[in-house]
């Protein structure tokens, strides 16, 4: 078992009245994570992919709450979005029945936003959590053994099915996206057409590292831009993909509006294009390169609470940089490359112009970058 880098923030958060939401993919160890913070301590599991959970705690009212928790002082909705109301059951519990510690899971943050964050609008401590990051893998099995397995984790990914079935990886990563990536976009987002889903994110897992346009996406798989832009918004919600808008403040010759799309997990990116070949043959190893780096990035701005703005910059001219920092009005910019050469620089135009910080990340220096 992995220990998560969110366990003692939650921890410290058990039975100081207000709800602990924990959202992310499916797969990831939410259940996991709270029965284990919840270890010898007796709770009621209240299961959101159990159909008879769902019907009781459906739009049940505080009578019926009152009775279904009986004496527990705590209470684990696991997969809270698929109880109907659940938010408003929610915020009966912490008004009306005092001294019960409330924890949720989700796998939707389309649900999380638009179910729970009125009703439990100043009740709540919303935690998100994604597949094993780097860090929490390196402190499991140390930094040799961690190094002998990057070129596996560019491949394979760091979901904990696929981390703890080593040789039967491709099998758990096609369960992965087929029975769960799949099925919950499907289930929560009101999609008719399963078909373009699936187009669309063959379409973008072979466009990692590239800009993304929208118009010509929508020619390649015969939609209008608008559903694409839907689509694009629902994937991210889900946590199957993110975005990366473009930098930009001073220079007229800069790309304003365009945005680069990576996945959260190369392991699922891999797998949608069904490609899990050695590295030194592939013509897409920078961009799974990138791809690692910049979502092991995003996972310490959850789990660090970094308030930090994220973009890419290019000009008109070709000039780019792989990955733009924003916090606290400093700047700093990140080339990536699996081998440097000395010669690598940022283009001096972004440096000099928002007097940014510049570091080059390639095999040699990455950890740091990648565990801050």
């Amino acid at each position: 078992m992995y220990k998560r880098q969110i366990e003692n923030k939650i921890n410290s958060k058990l039975g100081d009245g207000k709800a602990i939401v924990l959202i992310g993919p499916r797969q990831v160890g939410k259940t996991t994570l709270v029965k284990k913070l919840l270890k010898n301590k007796e709770f009621l599991f209240i299961d959101g992919d159990d159909p008879g959970d769902r019907e009781l705690m459906g739009d049940a009212n505080t009578s019926q709450l009152r009775s279904i928790i009986g004496n527990h002082k705590l209470v684990f909705i696991d997969e809270a979005q698929r109880i109907k109301n659940v938010g408003l059951s929610m915020k009966i519990i912490i008004d009306q029945i005092k001294n019960v510690q409330l924890i949720a899971s989700g796998s939707s943050a389309i649900y999380i936003s638009s179910e729970l964050n009125e009703p439990l609008t100043g009740r709540k401590w919303e935690y998100t959590l994604l597949p094993i990051s780097w860090k929490e893998y390196e402190e499991k099995h140390g930094y040799l053994e961690a190094e002998k397995q990057i070129e596996n984790r560019l491949l394979y990914g760091f979901y904990p099915e696929v981390l703890n079935n080593i040789g039967s990886e491709k099998e758990v990563l096609k369960q992965l996206v087929n029975s769960y990536l799949y099925r919950d976009v499907l289930s929560f987002s009101n999609i008719k057409k399963p078909e373009i889903v699936e187009q669309l994110l063959k379409a973008l897992a072979l466009q990692v590292g590239n800009e993304v346009n929208y118009s010509e996406l929508a020619r390649l798989i015969g939609v209008d831009k608008n559903t694409i832009s839907r689509y694009i918004d629902i994937l991210s919600k889900n946590y199957i993909i993110f975005k990366l808008g473009s930098f930009s403040r001073n220079l007229r010759n800069e790309i304003k509006h365009n945005s680069k799309i990576y996945f959260y997990d190369n392991g699922v990116r891999n797998m949608i294009i069904g490609n899990f070949s050695p590295l030194d043959i592939r013509l897409d190893k920078g961009a799974l390169w990138e791809n690692f780096l910049i979502s092991e990035r995003i996972k310490q701005y959850h789990y660090k609470d970094l308030f930090t703005n994220y973009y890419f910059w290019r000009s008109k001219q070709q000039q780019e940089v792989d990955f733009v920092e924003e916090n606290s009005g400093v700047i700093k910019g990140y080339e990536f490359k699996w081998k440097a050469s000395p010669s690598v620089k940022l283009p001096k135009t972004f440096v000099d112009t928002y007097n940014a910080e510049s570091q080059i990340i390639d095999r040699k220096n990455f950890r740091e970058f990648v565990s801050m």
